[in-house]
Order: C-alpha cells, then sequence, then structure tokens
C-alpha cells in the first residue's frame, strides 16, 4: 500500500503580509489612524491657544498690557496730582504773600513748587516699589507733566481772575476761598483729561504696574 509522506505533501501557500486583511479592515485602520493624527493635532492647537490666552491675560492683570481708562482711574491720578500740587500751590502763595511779592514772581514760585511736590509724591512711590533713582525720576516726569501742567492752568488762571484774590492776605477768607475753588476746578477739569491721557497709554498709566 502506498501513501504519500509529509516531505511529499504540498506547502501551504504563503500570503503576502496583510493579504489576509480585508479592504474593509484595511480602510478602517486608515480612517483610525487619520482621526489619532487629527485629535492630536487639534489637541496641540487648542493647548497652544489656550497657553497663549492664559499668558496674555496674566500679563495683562500684572500690569503689562494696556490699563483700562475708567473714572475711578482718572480721579485717583488727578487725585494724586492735586494732592501734590495743593502743597506747592499753598506754600508758594504763602511765601509770595508773606514777602509781599507780585503777583508774577508769586505764580511762577507757587507752579514750581506744584511740579516739585507732585513729582516728589510719585518718586516717593516708585523708590518705595525699588525702582531705580533714573528710572524713577523718567517715570514720574512722563507720568505728571501734563497732567500738573493742565492742572496749573487752570487754578492759577482761575486766581488771576477773582478780584483782589492774588493780592488778599493769608488771613482773609478771599484768599483761602479762592485757592480751595481754584484746585477744586482743577480738579474737576484735570480728571477727564487724565482719562483720556490715560487711555492712550500715558500719563499714570505708564506708573500703574509699579503701584502694585
Amino acid at each position: 500500500m502506498s501513501g504519500s509522506t509529509p516531505a511529499d505533501d504540498p506547502a501551504p501557500p504563503r500570503h503576502p503580509a496583510g493579504h489576509g486583511e480585508s479592504p474593509q479592515a484595511g480602510a478602517a485602520q486608515t480612517m483610525h489612524t487619520a482621526h489619532t493624527e487629527h485629535g492630536h493635532a487639534e489637541h496641540t492647537e487648542h493647548t497652544e491657544r489656550g497657553h497663549a490666552e492664559h499668558t496674555e491675560h496674566g500679563h495683562t492683570e500684572h500690569g503689562h498690557g494696556p490699563q483700562p481708562a475708567t473714572w475711578r482711574t482718572a480721579a485717583s491720578a488727578t487725585l494724586h496730582c492735586l494732592t501734590g500740587c495743593a502743597i506747592g500751590e499753598v506754600l508758594g502763595m504763602v511765601i509770595g504773600t508773606a514777602l509781599s511779592w507780585g503777583d508774577a514772581a508769586t505764580l511762577v514760585l507757587s507752579v514750581a513748587l506744584a511740579f516739585l511736590f507732585g513729582y516728589a509724591l510719585t518718586l516717593r512711590g516708585l523708590l518705595r516699589a525699588e525702582v531705580g533713582w533714573r528710572q524713577a525720576v523718567r517715570l514720574a516726569i512722563a507720568a505728571d507733566t501734563l497732567s500738573i501742567l493742565i492742572m496749573e492752568i487752570v487754578d492759577n488762571g482761575f486766581l488771576l481772575v477773582v478780584p483782589g484774590a492774588m493780592d488778599a492776605g493769608l488771613t482773609t477768607g478771599l484768599f483761602w476761598g479762592s485757592l480751595a475753588a481754584s484746585l477744586a476746578l482743577a480738579f474737576a477739569v484735570t480728571t477727564p483729561a487724565n482719562k483720556w491721557i490715560i487711555s492712550r497709554g500715558r500719563g499714570h498709566a505708564v506708573v500703574h504696574a509699579y503701584h502694585h
């Protein structure tokens, strides 16, 4: 009885890799790969965008971006300047009146002292924030000059048009009443001006970051 041996049996045909996969399975694998890559790309883009937005938001919150020009901010900046100006104005008027100076000399002294004390108050805050002396001086000049200038024009102009205000004695109600009225008017006029200045990144906007 004759029979075939294992060596005589034909070997089963070998198929190339992937030959046994159906076309549907291959398409599904391709779609899965594309979906995964698309998902990774979207996740990366979302992460980068979120990081950029968070960074930008953080910079703005810490004063590195433009600050909103609110009425409260403008009033605070004006009050800051008015304090220094009032000290200088009163001191200048007192000195000029006590020494019987003329109107021109008294006004010059008052304006000079108003700028001096206005800058000094800003410098004090910057130096407390450990800003270098030279940089603090530059920042104070940039922050206060325009605001103080407007304030001085308004209040001194008011004093000049009030009859007898510049010649009134230190013990008269006319002297102190007209001086107080001039400073109040200066505050009312300078506040909207400061709001406009701050909205453009100038004035007290340049020192806002150092006050926090």
